[in-house]
């Protein structure tokens, strides 16, 4: 007998691929909580309101679900803010924007992930990545090597910070409030003037 078939009466059935995207939410949530090491199986069941045994359905492992999520998260990300060809005007807002979205996948990529061993390497790809494309992007405006990459590092990891620290606040401004204040950090940090 198949998910949709056990369903008690009343209740919206849901597809594979809508159960799916609702088990990797609530992992998010779960995860975000605590980390990958601290939180169980158990605990995701419990905040997608199913059972274990319909988890092991979609995801064979803890590991494969929290991959899973992080690959979400991540194709969210890429979703909103487009190829590095595209990186514009309005990147930092379509990132805040991503965010906001998923913030808690957003701060598995870019807070526990980087913490856990296993998963770090999803952490380090995001930020090799986005320095490549800012020491990219400094090339014309900023000749001296040096300074280049010490910026094309710095500005990831500090727009980054500046997005979890407003997360973690609460989002105490609008998102284009926060965007303008990436904006002028990252225009204070790249001006020579």
């Amino acid at each position: 007998m198949s998910e949709v078939d056990q369903a008690p009466r009343g209740r919206r059935l849901l597809r594979r691929d809508e159960r799916r995207a609702q088990l990797i939410r609530a992992a998010a949530t779960a995860f975000a909580r605590q980390g990958f090491a601290a939180t169980s199986l158990e605990d995701v069941a419990r905040e997608a309101g199913v059972t274990k045994v319909l988890i092991y359905r979609h995801f064979e492992s803890k590991t494969v679900l929290y991959e899973a999520v992080l690959n979400d998260a991540r194709s969210r990300i890429r979703a909103r803010v487009g190829s590095p060809e595209e990186f514009g005007e309005d990147t930092v807002r379509a990132l805040v924007g991503a965010a906001c979205d998923d913030p808690d996948g957003y701060r598995l990529l870019h807070r526990h992930a980087q913490r856990e061993p296993e998963f770090a390497a999803y952490a380090e790809e995001l930020g090799r990545d986005a320095t490549e494309i800012a020491e990219r992007r400094l090339r014309e405006t900023m000749p001296e090597p040096r300074r280049r990459r010490w910026v094309a590092r710095l500005l990831p990891v500090m727009t980054t910070e500046i997005i979890l620290s407003w997360l973690d606040a609460g989002q105490p401004t609008s998102l284009d409030e926060l965007a303008q204040t990436i904006r002028a950090t990252q225009h204070a940090l790249t001006d020579r003037g």
